[in-house]
């Protein structure tokens, strides 16, 4: 039943994102959505919502299939395999599925393509090219569950292993989120689905796009009620909205809404956690102390009336009791209660 849910998801994975399409389907024994629902933080990348069919190349002459028909076609490149020409395999394989496209020997030519590239050749990110390709036009001819698994795991070590340039190895971050993204797409209801996304909010954070991870963060919880990657996610999510405070400066509407989700929060984690979303919460109720609190002192001035310094040093001590300025406050609400000028 899994696989068949999962194959059923693949049909449609390639179908253009409705923007802001809410969760309204959900599969059967999964909870998961369909991949045609709307992905917050995920960027729309063209090969996940229309994937390009492969075509035979120009001079097919010379790049085309060495043999006449599928069947010998593929005997041939197993041949190859055998003899370990994986490079020369690859690129005989990878004509069949041009030239046959609909062929008996397509499905299992372009499956063996994805593991010579990903085994033998280690090329990673040609691998993961044609694992997808394999998920998006053979889901139903090809064993589903173990092709986007496959697609999963070679997206980890894509991960891992960054990108190679003339002999240089760089970090690849963006290939990789689109990477991990297009797992999540074609496979919602995956075992691993929960770690993708919290890989993908993880590589967000690393490009210093703390908006979007949040977004990503949020989803997870949404779609993965209980799970532990959801705990996870609201723990860095609250660093993550802490982020946007610092980066984006003072504004009272965004500090009050991360204050009202860190109370929440707080009351939904434990240990370590609370305690370090604990101290979060000080500091963003810091930032409207300190705010209330000039705006009281501009009330305190030769030009404003002493009722109005009064009232103002009366709403700051209302609304922060035990506030870091609560006690001068009060010594400078007693003064002028008495009539003093100092």
């Amino acid at each position: 039943m899994k696989r068949l849910l999962i194959a059923s998801l693949a049909l449609v994975a390639a179908l253009p994102l409705a923007a802001g399409q809410t969760a309204a389907a959900e599969a059967i024994n999964s909870g998961a959505r369909y991949a045609t629902d709307a992905y917050p933080g995920f960027d729309e990348v063209k090969e996940s919502t229309h994937p390009e069919k492969k075509t035979p190349k120009w001079f097919s002459w010379l790049t085309g299939p060495k043999m006449e028909d599928s069947a010998a076609q593929f005997s041939y490149c197993r041949g190859l395999i055998a003899e370990e020409s994986y490079s020369k395999a690859a690129r005989e394989l990878d004509a069949l599925v041009r030239e046959w496209p609909v062929s008996r020997e397509a499905p299992e030519a372009q499956r063996l393509l994805a593991e010579t590239l990903e085994t033998k050749l280690k090329d990673y990110e040609e691998a993961f090219r044609e694992w997808r390709y394999l998920v998006d036009f053979y889901s139903v001819q090809c064993d589903y569950s173990a092709a986007v698994d496959a697609l999963y795991r070679v997206a980890s070590v894509m991960r891992i292993e960054g990108k190679t340039i003339m002999f240089f190895r760089f970090k690849n971050t963006a290939d990789v989120r689109r990477a991990l993204e297009a797992c999540v797409l074609r496979a919602p209801g995956a075992e691993w689905a929960p770690q993708a996304m919290l890989e993908i909010a993880s590589l967000r954070e690393d490009e210093m796009r703390w908006t979007e991870a949040i977004k990503v963060y949020e989803n997870l919880r949404n779609l993965h009620r209980g799970t532990p990657e959801a705990k996870t996610a609201l723990v860095r999510e609250a660093a993550a909205r802490m982020m946007v405070l610092e980066e984006m400066g003072y504004n009272r509407e965004r500090v009050r809404d991360t204050i009202a989700f860190l109370e929440q929060a707080e009351g939904a984690c434990e240990g370590e956690d609370r305690e370090a979303v604990r101290a979060q919460l000080d500091e963003a109720r810091a930032l409207i102390d300190d705010d209330d609190f000039a705006a009281a002192k501009f009330y305190d001035s030769r030009i404003r009336t002493k009722r109005s310094a009064v009232s103002a040093y009366e709403t700051y001590l209302a609304n922060h009791p035990r506030g870091s300025h609560a006690d001068e406050a009060r010594a400078r609400l007693e003064e002028l209660k008495k009539g003093s000028d100092q």
